[in-house]
């Protein structure tokens, strides 16, 4: 399969010496359902905020769809979307006219921004909601319109940090839904949870990151194997 994402020994050092991020080396193909996991402070978030164009690094190389971070931006956010764990919004305006603005930025014509906003509001049961002010939405609502704004483009790379979080059940399982719906079109999703359980069922690939080192890397077949996926999670960062 493609690679659609390509870390290559991508380094972040922070003020005072600290690595933040160190070699970190990861491929994404298409169809890939990526799961990056580690405890807070390990390197989830800062290696994803480099992969979206939001955090500037010192050493590596990062390509999407073939095309550098550092020297093709655009291109790359082109044809990306992002979902961080705490979406900051425009609160001042009605979901509709966040989503409206979305699609402008992306160039959606009007049938198809139609199509796309029906389907994924329907399916996140906000449909009746849009036309609320975001300040008066809770997290998870602002969640799901976060979710819905990144799929407008139907993205080539899905990134989305702890996506989980805050969603009720009936969400996270629509989103697992979505996720796979999208794979199976060639689309490659990577993205961090604490849930191991959800990164277990879900993901085809995994990634342990610990100290700002991936630790440990692979199919989800060969990494567990016999064992559970918090078994292989607990042994490998024991053995760090």
């Amino acid at each position: 399969m493609k690679a659609v994402l390509e870390i290559k020994n991508y380094t972040k050092v922070y003020g005072g010496g600290k690595k933040a991020a160190d070699n970190v080396c990861l491929t994404v193909e298409a169809g890939d359902i990526y799961g990056f996991i580690g405890h807070n402070g390990a390197g989830k978030s800062t290696t994803i905020r480099a992969v979206v164009g939001v955090l500037d690094f010192t050493e590596g190389e990062i390509y999407i769809d073939g095309h550098s971070v550092k020297d093709e931006a655009l291109e790359c956010k082109k044809i990306t979307a992002y979902i961080p764990d705490n979406p900051d919004l425009y609160e001042n305006l009605s979901g509709i006219q966040y989503l409206d603005f979305i699609a402008d930025v992306f160039r959606i014509d009007g049938n198809k921004r139609q199509e796309v906003l029906k389907k994924y509001a329907d399916a996140f049961e906000i449909t009746d909601s849009l036309g609320d002010l975001i300040s008066s939405y809770s997290h998870g609502m602002k969640q799901k319109l976060a979710i819905i704004s990144a799929l407008i483009h139907e993205p080539k790379l899905i990134v989305m940090d702890e996506p989980f979080v805050g969603l009720d059940p009936k969400a996270a399982y629509t989103l697992k839904q979505i996720m796979h719906e999208m794979c199976k079109k060639g689309t490659a999703i990577f993205f961090s949870t604490h849930v191991l359980d959800v990164a277990e069922k879900l993901c085809n690939k995994v990634a342990i990151i610990k100290g700002g080192k991936i630790i440990d890397s692979g199919s989800m077949e060969e990494l567990v194997g016999k064992k559970s996926l918090e078994e292989v999670f607990l042994e490998v960062q024991d053995e760090q």
